[in-house]
C-alpha cells in the first residue's frame, strides 16, 4: 500500500473566531466538509471567512458558485468590510441572473448543461486554479440536475474523490432543499457541520452551530451559539468548566465595611459565587457595587454585567451613594456591559464574561439573574448554563456576585428560580417596618467556605454609602417583613437622619 504523508489531514484554520475550538483545531486538510443549513443561516459567510483566512496565508483559494453571482458575493464581502482580492471566483449561474456582458470572469449557464458537463467544468476549473482551499456553493443545483438519488450520490462521490486527489481542503455547502438526501451526504463527507437559525417569539433571531460528524477528531459536540455581525461569524463555544483551571490566592475580599465583613465571616472568598437575593429596591445592586468598588480601589479589575440598568443610570446611582466609578471606567479597570436580553444568546453572554476573565478581571457582578432568565426562557437549561459559568469562574479564582430580584416587597415573597444550591454564599435582604419607617435588613444565610454570623442586621443606604448596624436582637420575624418589636428602638438607625446612629 502507498505510504500516507505525515501531514495528511493536518489541521487547517477555519478563519471563524471560536470555531477552531469546537473543531479541535480546524478543518482536516485535503478533505471535503459538508456545511448544511437553511437559506440565511450563514453558510456563505462561513465559506468566505475560510477562504479569506487562506488568502491571508498566501494560499490559492477558489469559490465555485452555482447559486449566487459574483456581484452578490462581492456585495456580501463589502458589507462585512472584506476584500476578495486573491480569491478566484468561478460562477455558474442561470442567464436571468447575469445581464452584464462586461463581466471578466468565465460565465457558464448551468441550466443549459447536463449534469456531467457541469461537474466536468468544475473539475476543469479546479485543475486550472490548483487551489488549496475551495468552497462549493451549493449542492442543491447538483441535486436538481441529478434527478435521482443514486446519480446524485455518484456525482458527490466523484467530486469528493477529485478534491482528495488534488489535495484540496473543501467546504461543500448545502441549503437542505431536500432533507431526505441528508444521509447520502453525511456518509460520504469527512465532516458534517450544521447551522441553524431560530426565531423566538420576541427579540432577534438566535443562531447555533453543531458539528455532527468529524472523522478521527475529538470535536466538541452539541449546540454552540454564534452571531453574524459586520466582520462575519463569531462562534461562542459552549463553556465546559472542567477544561479551565488555574491557581490563585485565596485571601478574602473585603467590602470596605467592617460590620458587613463580620457578617460574612471576613468577606467574600475568591473562587466563590455569592447570591444576593431580595425584593426590588432593597439594596442588592448597591451591596454588590460596594464589593466591586473596594476591589477597584485595591487595583483589581472588575466587570459589571447589567441587564436592568443603563450604564449612565448605574454610574449615577453609584455616585449618589459615595461610589464614584467613572474614573475606574475611564482608566479601564471597570468594564460595564449593558446587555439586552432580547438580543443576547446565552452562549454570547458566557463568551463575554470569559473574555473579560482572560484579560484579568477578578470580580464579576451579574445584575440581575432575572434579566438573564429572560435571555434563557427554558429554566432547566438556564440552571445548567449558570452551573457551568459559576464553576468556570470559581476555578479561575474570580469573586462572582449574582443579584436576584424576588417578586413582592413585604410579606409573602417568591423567587423566579432557585439558585441557592449553586451559590457558595447567600445574602438575604428584606424590607421591614419599625417605628413608622421602612427599613432594610441583611443576613448571611449560607457560606460554604467558612463560618459566618447568624445575626440579622439593619442595612442603611445614603449619600455616604452603605452602613450595617448592630444585630436586631429586639425584633422577631424580621425576615418575614412583618416583625414583632420586643425592645427599645435604640439599636436602630436614628429617625432624624441617616448620618446619625
Amino acid at each position: 500500500m502507498p505510504s500516507i504523508p505525515a501531514d495528511d489531514a493536518a489541521l487547517v484554520p477555519s478563519g471563524v473566531p471560536g470555531l477552531d475550538d469546537i473543531l479541535a483545531g480546524g478543518y482536516a486538510s485535503s478533505r471535503a466538509h459538508l456545511v448544511e443549513g437553511r437559506p440565511g443561516s450563514g453558510k456563505t459567510t462561513l465559506g468566505l471567512q475560510f477562504l479569506l483566512d487562506g488568502a491571508r496565508r498566501k494560499e490559492r483559494c477558489l469559490y465555485i458558485t452555482l447559486s449566487e453571482s459574483r456581484r452578490e458575493l462581492l456585495t456580501v464581502a463589502e458589507r462585512h468590510g472584506w476584500s476578495l482580492d486573491g480569491i478566484d471566483i468561478y460562477e455558474l449561474v442561470p442567464p436571468e441572473l447575469s445581464f452584464d456582458p462586461r463581466q471578466q470572469q468565465s460565465l457558464v449557464y448551468s441550466s443549459d448543461l447536463e449534469l456531467g458537463e457541469t461537474v466536468q467544468m468544475v473539475m476543469a476549473e479546479v485543475e486550472r486554479v490548483k487551489p488549496e482551499r475551495l468552497v462549493f456553493d451549493s449542492l442543491s443545483e447538483i441535486r436538481l440536475l441529478s434527478q435521482g438519488g443514486l446519480r446524485y450520490r455518484r456525482q458527490v462521490l466523484a467530486l469528493k474523490n477529485f478534491f482528495l486527489l488534488h489535495d484540496v481542503t473543501a467546504l461543500v455547502l448545502d441549503d437542505l432543499t431536500s432533507e431526505h438526501d441528508d444521509l447520502n451526504l453525511h456518509s460520504v463527507s469527512h465532516a458534517v457541520i450544521r447551522l441553524d437559525q431560530l426565531a423566538p417569539l420576541y427579540g432577534s433571531e438566535r443562531r447555533r452551530i453543531r458539528v455532527i460528524k468529524m472523522r478521527g477528531t475529538a470535536f466538541r459536540g452539541g449546540y454552540h451559539d454564534f452571531v453574524i455581525r459586520r466582520g462575519g461569524l463569531h462562534v461562542f463555544p459552549r463553556l465546559i468548566a472542567a477544561d479551565h483551571h488555574r491557581e490563585f490566592e485565596r485571601e478574602a475580599a473585603s467590602s470596605g465595611i467592617a460590620e458587613l465583613d463580620n457578617l460574612l465571616g471576613g468577606g467574600l472568598d475568591p473562587g466563590t459565587g455569592t447570591l444576593m437575593i431580595g425584593p426590588s429596591g432593597v439594596g442588592k445592586s448597591s451591596l454588590a457595587l460596594a464589593f466591586a468598588f473596594e476591589a477597584l480601589s485595591r487595583g483589581e479589575r472588575a466587570l459589571v454585567v447589567s441587564f436592568d440598568e443603563t450604564k449612565r443610570v448605574l454610574l449615577t446611582r453609584a455616585a449618589s451613594i459615595g461610589m464614584n466609578l467613572a474614573p475606574f471606567v475611564k482608566a479601564g479597570g471597570l468594564s460595564i456591559e449593558q446587555v439586552d436580553p432580547a438580543d443576547l444568546s446565552p452562549g454570547e453572554f458566557a463568551g463575554r464574561i470569559r473574555d473579560a476573565v482572560e484579560t484579568g478581571v477578578r470580580i464579576v457582578v451579574i445584575d440581575s439573574l432575572s434579566g438573564y432568565l429572560n435571555a434563557m426562557p427554558e429554566e432547566q437549561f438556564m440552571l445548567l448554563q449558570m452551573h457551568e459559568l459559576l464553576t468556570y469562574l470559581n476555578q479561575q479564582g474570580v469573586t462572582t456576585i449574582l443579584v436576584l430580584a424576588q417578586s413582592g416587597m413585604v410579606g409573602q415573597i417568591a423567587s423566579p428560580l432557585d439558585l441557592t444550591y449553586l451559590s457558595d454564599t447567600v445574602v438575604l435582604l428584606r424590607f421591614f417596618e419599625a417605628g413608622g419607617r421602612i427599613r432594610r435588613s441583611i443576613a448571611t444565610i449560607k457560606k460554604r467556605t467558612g463560618a459566618h454570623e447568624n445575626t440579622i442586621r439593619e442595612l442603611s443606604i445614603d449619600g455616604h454609602g452603605l452602613r450595617v448596624g448592630e444585630p436586631l436582637e429586639q425584633f422577631r420575624g424580621v425576615l418575614t417583613g412583618v416583625p414583632a418589636f420586643e425592645g427599645p428602638d435604640s439599636s436602630l438607625f436614628s429617625r432624624r437622619g441617616d448620618d446619625e446612629t
